[in-house]
């Protein structure tokens, strides 16, 4: 038995990180979804909290014939052990996955095997695309799973991300 690792902020999970998610589970029979920067929620750059991100991941996950493990992992302002606190985040994983060069290099030293996938329509599919269309009210839901939408209008996550979008200037 395979047991991949695949780490991301998902804010919010969208349909390139399900492309992804498809595409290792080619090669694995368990994934681990490293929830990155579970301690940082209500920003604009990290709008959700671990735990609705789990959320999402799960519930658009359900029908896959996958197991999966969502775990949240808090940020930590020291690469050199970065790996390790992973590791001590998560259950034992034999291989990892990421497009990120930092964490690319950080497992390479780790000597843990670390694979790329290929990023689907990435130009558009990009957390900062998604959560700019939230803010100005474009078109986000056809570029996340279904159950993302829902699970954003269930938290009120477009308004939260509008307000906390706003500024309190005045325009000087």
């Amino acid at each position: 038995m395979t047991r991949g690792f695949y780490i991301g902020r998902f804010q919010p999970f969208h349909n390139g990180h399900l492309s992804m998610v498809e595409q290792i589970a080619e090669d694995v029979d368990e994934l681990v979804l490293g929830i990155g920067s579970a301690d940082d929620s209500h920003t604009v750059r990290n709008p959700f909290t671990a735990g609705e991100r789990i959320m999402m991941i799960t519930k658009s996950l359900v029908d896959y014939d996958l197991v999966t493990y969502a775990v949240p992992i808090e940020d930590l302002e020291r690469n050199s052990v970065w790996v390790s606190h992973v590791q001590s985040m998560s259950p034992d994983f034999d291989v990892a996955y990421s497009n990120n060069p930092l964490v690319i290099q950080l497992f390479r030293e780790a000597d843990i095997d670390i694979r790329q996938s290929p990023m689907f329509n990435r130009e558009v599919l990009e957390g900062s695309e998604v959560r700019e269309r939230m803010i100005t009210g474009g078109d986000w839901e056809s570029l996340v799973p279904e159950p993302v939408v829902d699970t954003v209008d269930e938290i009120g996550g477009i308004e939260r991300i509008q307000m906390i979008s706003d500024s309190d200037s005045n325009g000087d």
